[in-house]
C-alpha cells in the first residue's frame, strides 16, 4: 500500500465551478499504468495533468451553491484528504455580461445586463437583482449596455456600446443621455470628485465635462473587447483593455491625463475592483492559470486567488463579498474584502 502522507496546498483556495486548481502533495510514487484519483466534495474532479507531488484538478462543473469543500486523494489503497476549498455560489445565469457588474450602495441589491451582440435588439437589457433572488427587469431599453456604476448622486449610469452614449437611469425608469460621441463606449468610472470618464475601445478615455461635452483625456491601444475601468485608492485611473497578446499591460493613468503601465503580463485583463488597502484584483489570465488575481500595491506581485473561466467583470457588496461575472453567469464568495466605494 502507498502511503500519502498529507495533501500540503490547494491554489487558490477559491474557486468557480470549472475552474482549475493545483493541489500539492507528498508521499505519492507514481508506478507504471497507475494513476491518483481525485474527487471535490464527493464528486469525481478530472486532473488536467499529475505528478508525483503535485495535480492540476478541474472543480466539478454541477455545483451550484456556494460551499467549503472537502478535496480527496487516491492512490493504491491509500487515502489523503483535505477541506481546504471554497466554491463560488451560482447567483443568477442566462444573462451577457461585458463588464462589471455593479451593486447599488442604496439596496445592496445587484444590476445586471443582457447586453447581446453590438448592435442586436434585445427586448429587455437591464435588470436588478434583490437579495431574495428575485430580478426585476428595468423599464428602459437601452441598446448594447455594457459599462454599468453608480454615481455620487447615487444614481445608475450605463454606456451603449453601438451608440457611443452614455446614460443616467433615473427613479429606475427614465434613461436620459449624459454625454454622446463617444465611440465604442465600454467601460466608466467616476472619480473622488464626481467626474465621469468613459472608455471608447477604439483608443480613447474621454473625461466628462460638466456641460456633458467628452473631453479626451488619454489615448490608448484598442481593445479587442472593451475598456474595463476603476479608480484605485491613489486616484489614478486603472484601466485593462483585452486584445490578443498574451502579455498585456494594464495602465495607470494620473489626473493630467499621463498614462503610464501599472502591471505588464496578463493575458485578456478585463475586469477590475479595488479594495480599500489598495490591493488592486483583476480578472485574467497570467503564467496559465485562469480567475481573478490579486496585485499588491507596494509590490506589484500578482496572485491567483480565485479559479475560474470566462470571467469578464466583479464588484464587491457591503458584506465583502466579492460578485463575479462570467460571460453569461453572475457568482458570489465571501472573501471579507472592503471594496473602496463602500
Amino acid at each position: 500500500m502507498t502511503d500519502i502522507s498529507n495533501i500540503k496546498r490547494v491554489e487558490p483556495r477559491y474557486a468557480l465551478p470549472g475552474g482549475e486548481i493545483v493541489v500539492e502533495y507528498q508521499g505519492l510514487t507514481l508506478e507504471s499504468g497507475m494513476q491518483p484519483a481525485f474527487s471535490v466534495d464527493g464528486r469525481a474532479a478530472r486532473a488536467t495533468g499529475a505528478s508525483s507531488r503535485r495535480a492540476v484538478l478541474e472543480v466539478p462543473s454541477v455545483f451550484h451553491g456556494g460551499r467549503d469543500a472537502s478535496i480527496k486523494l487516491e492512490f493504491g489503497g491509500s487515502i489523503a484528504e483535505i477541506d481546504a476549498l471554497t466554491i463560488a455560489e451560482l447567483i443568477k445565469d442566462g444573462f451577457h455580461f461585458v463588464a462589471n457588474p455593479a451593486v447599488d450602495p442604496k439596496d445592496g441589491t445587484i444590476v445586471m445586463t443582457r447586453s447581446g451582440g453590438r448592435g442586436q435588439m434585445i427586448g429587455n437589457t437591464l435588470f436588478r437583482l434583490e437579495a431574495d433572488g428575485y430580478v426585476d427587469e428595468l423599464p428602459v431599453n437601452v441598446m448594447n449596455p455594457t459599462g454599468v456604476a453608480f454615481g455620487p448622486d447615487r444614481e445608475l449610469y450605463v454606456t451603449n456600446r453601438r451608440d457611443g452614449e452614455v446614460y443616467r437611469i433615473e427613479r429606475n425608469e427614465d434613461a436620459v443621455t449624459i454625454a454622446s460621441g463617444l465611440g465604442i463606449a465600454t467601460g466608466l468610472a467616476f472619480d473622488k470628485n464626481g467626474v465621469l470618464f468613459v472608455g471608447d475601445r477604439a483608443g480613447t478615455i474621454f473625461r466628462i465635462l460638466a456641460d456633458s461635452s467628452p473631453d479626451v483625456f488619454a489615448k490608448l491601444e484598442p481593445s479587442v473587447a472593451a475598456y474595463h475601468l476603476a479608480f484605485g485608492p491613489d486616484g489614478r485611473l486603472y484601466v485593462s483593455a483585452p486584445g490578443l497578446a498574451s502579455h498585456e499591460p494594464v495602465y495607470a493613468i494620473d489626473k493630467s491625463g499621463t498614462v503610464e503601465t501599472y502591471f505588464r503580463g496578463f493575458g485578456r485583463p478585463q475586469g477590475i475592483a479595488f479594495g480599500a488597502d489598495g490591493t488592486m484584483y483583476i480578472a485574467a489570465c497570467y503564467r496559465g492559470k485562469r480567475g481573478i488575481f490579486a496585485v499588491e500595491y507596494e509590490s506589484g506581485a500578482a496572485e491567483h486567488i480565485v479559479a475560474g473561466n470566462m470571467i469578464v467583470g466583479l464588484c464587491f457588496n457591503a458584506e465583502g463579498d466579492m460578485i463575479i461575472a462570467t460571460g453569461e453567469t453572475l457568482f458570489s464568495l465571501p472573501l471579507g474584502i472592503k471594496g473602496t466605494l463602500l
